[in-house]
């Protein structure tokens, strides 16, 4: 029964102006946050780094050494640091999750210029989906301006499939996240600068965009498009000027 309120746990809704609702043409937008929608490898990343770090050494009474060792073993093996921590340490999430982001993000966001008026520009709902705590996310929606843009919000909070966390690049939570919706993965795009994740979006039927900063965690070393992305931008504003192939 438990397991059950947790798969139909949904997702947080934002109450969208009746210009943004109009503008429609039957598309779904699925834009992550962190080095998507803002540059985080700016000054967010840094932050973050130190603050999964020093959450992990204290939840846990490790040295800072172990914790870093912890913090990436178990992002490579469940993509969120976290997930491993409830699975093997039984740490509360929602409390791992506020102290490992307890920071203020608005001196720290940078972000291409007139990000609201853009999004508008692009027909189709959009929602946010993102392996990020669900407080984060919306402190940085609220910085960058774009919080209404979007239906609603789907982080790392939200991502949990009969009891288990199941973050992107899980085919399985892209699905659900659909079903919720009540979209198709063919009238579906996801917009990511991650490479697993858009694979796994590819494996789950939907469009793939490929947010690419070379100078990004993410983009170091790859300079060809992989077959399961179907465009590659730089931006936002690149994405408006190049989305043709992506209609249909």
């Amino acid at each position: 029964m438990q397991a059950r309120r947790q798969l139909q746990r949904p997702a947080v809704r934002v109450r969208r102006s009746r210009r943004t609702a109009a503008h429609d043409d039957g598309l779904l937008w699925l834009f992550d946050l962190d080095n998507t929608l803002h540059d985080t490898s700016h000054a967010i990343f840094p932050r973050i780094d130190h603050g999964m770090t020093m959450a992990v050494a204290e939840t846990l009474g490790v040295d800072i050494d172990t914790a870093n060792h912890l913090r990436r073993k178990y992002w490579k093996r469940y993509g969120a640091t976290m997930i491993g921590l409830v699975r093997h340490h039984g740490v509360d999430p929602h409390e791992f999750l506020h102290r490992s982001h307890d920071f203020d993000v608005n001196p720290l966001v940078r972000a291409e210029k007139a990000l609201a008026y853009k999004l508008r520009q692009l027909p189709g709902r959009k929602v946010l989906l993102t392996n990020a705590p669900l407080e984060y996310a919306r402190a940085v929606l609220r910085r960058l301006g774009i919080l209404r843009q979007f239906d609603s919000l789907w982080a790392i909070e939200h991502m949990r499939l009969h009891g288990e966390f199941r973050p992107k690049p899980s085919p399985a939570l892209l699905r659900y996240v659909l079903a919720r919706e009540g979209a198709s993965p063919r009238r579906t795009v996801l917009v990511e600068d991650t490479l697993a994740n858009l694979r796994g979006a590819r494996r789950a039927g939907l469009r793939t965009v490929h947010v690419y900063h070379p100078g990004t965690p993410f983009g170091r070393g790859r300079s060809q498009r992989p077959s399961y992305v179907d465009l590659r931008v730089n931006s936002v504003s690149d994405l408006l000027l190049r989305r043709r192939p992506l209609r249909g």
